[in-house]
């Protein structure tokens, strides 16, 4: 247990070091204020733009569900490239340095560096996770009447948790690959599958992909808990095997 904490200790001091954890932190902030903004004033944007065209553009009054949509949007695609791009060398890293080299041979065990770098990376997503919406909350209060906010829990946590995957399935691509490279091309090679497994009818009831932006329907009320409970459920398989999977493959490699 020792150990456990001291490797995670070291990656928050690493990522403290190299500003990893500050850029996570300074992008999702910027998210986090720019959605509610941005709904505000995009229509008086397009109707003054419309305006100077000759061509009169009016737009329904902003709401804050608008300012939710922005969320959604902005974590679930730029949020995520971000978010892959920061953990990207989180384990290819450590082959092309060779720093785990002189911790394993003192006895450090494998699966304790797979585990506290899932948990220092799953903390530092989390953390930045929560001040955007935490920021995206307080300016949409700002601007309108919010009222209660039924199944935040999962209209919120689904894409948390989808961040989730994508660091599991960046410790398992830099495992098994050993580079760069290899994480993002496990990150980009599951996200297109998703997104064709998303054609099909009726997919989103299991596809982890709808937990990017679908729970935006329980706040119209045009979706149901139920809705996304199953690709919640089998989003947490997928973790929970990319990590055993990254262990089994951690053991068995040369370092």
């Amino acid at each position: 247990m020792n150990q456990f904490f001291a490797i995670t200790k070291k990656e928050f001091y690493e990522s403290v070091a190299t500003y990893r954890f500050y850029i996570l932190l300074a992008v999702f902030a910027i998210f986090g204020m720019m959605s509610p903004l941005f709904a505000r004033l995009a229509p008086e944007i397009l109707n003054s733009m419309g305006d100077m065209g000759g061509i009169t553009i009016i737009m329904a009054e902003p709401t804050a569900f608008d300012s939710w949509g922005q969320f959604f949007n902005n974590v679930g695609q730029m949020g995520m490239i971000v978010l892959v791009i920061i953990f990207s060398g989180i384990m290819s890293n450590e082959f092309s340095k060779g720093t785990l080299v002189n911790l394993l041979t003192k006895g450090l065990k494998r699966h304790t560096v797979i585990l506290s770098k899932f948990l220092s990376s799953s903390l530092m997503w989390t953390a930045a996770y929560l001040l955007c919406l935490v920021l995206c909350y307080l300016y949409t209060a700002h601007f309108w009447e919010i009222g209660t906010i039924d199944n935040a829990f999962i209209v919120f946590g689904a894409p948390w948790l989808f961040g989730i995957l994508m660091i599991s399935l960046l410790i398992f691509g830099g495992t098994l690959f050993g580079n760069i490279f290899g994480s993002l091309l496990s990150c980009l090679a599951v996200v297109i599958t998703l997104n064709i497994i998303s054609i099909v009818s009726n997919a989103a009831r299991f596809n982890p992909i709808s937990l990017l932006s679908g729970t935006l329907s329980l706040l119209n009320g045009t979706g149901e808990p139920s809705d996304f409970t199953l690709a919640m459920a089998i989003c947490g398989v997928m973790i929970a095997l990319l990590i055993l999977g990254s262990i089994a493959v951690f053991n068995k490699k040369r370092v």
